[in-house]
C-alpha cells in the first residue's frame, strides 16, 4: 500500500482498458513485491499519515526496493481504537473534497 498522486487513463484502441501509472504505483507494487505473505507493508510517509487515524504498526526496518533503494518499511498490525470512525461522526481525511451544500 501506498499514498501519493498517480496518472490514470484508458488506454488501447482495440481492447481498451483502464490503468493508473506514477511513483505512487510504483512505489505500492514494490511494497506487494518485497512484502511478507500476510501483511500489508507500507513506507514511512504511509505510516506517518495512518498513524494520524489510529492505525498501530510493526516497524520492519529498511529493505532494498528496487529503483529507490533502501526505504523504511512498516507492516499495518490493525487499529488503536476499534470501531473510532463508526460512531457516526464523520472524519475528513486528508486531500479529501467536502460538499458543503
Amino acid at each position: 500500500m501506498n499514498k501519493g498522486a498517480v496518472l490514470a487513463g484508458v488506454i488501447g484502441a482495440r481492447k481498451p482498458h483502464y490503468d493508473i501509472w506514477g511513483n505512487t504505483v510504483n512505489v505500492a507494487s514494490r511494497m506487494e513485491s518485497t512484502g511478507v505473505m500476510g501483511n500489508i507493508q507500507v513506507v514511512e510517509e504511509t505510516h506517518l499519515v495512518l498513524k494520524e487515524y489510529g492505525f498501530r504498526f510493526m516497524r520492519r526496518g529498511t529493505i532494498y526496493v528496487k529503483g529507490k533503494g533502501e526505504l523504511l518499511t512498516f507492516f499495518l498490525k490493525g487499529r488503536e481504537k476499534q470501531g473510532s470512525f463508526v460512531n457516526g461522526s464523520s472524519v475528513t481525511l486528508p486531500h479529501q473534497v467536502v460538499d458543503s451544500s
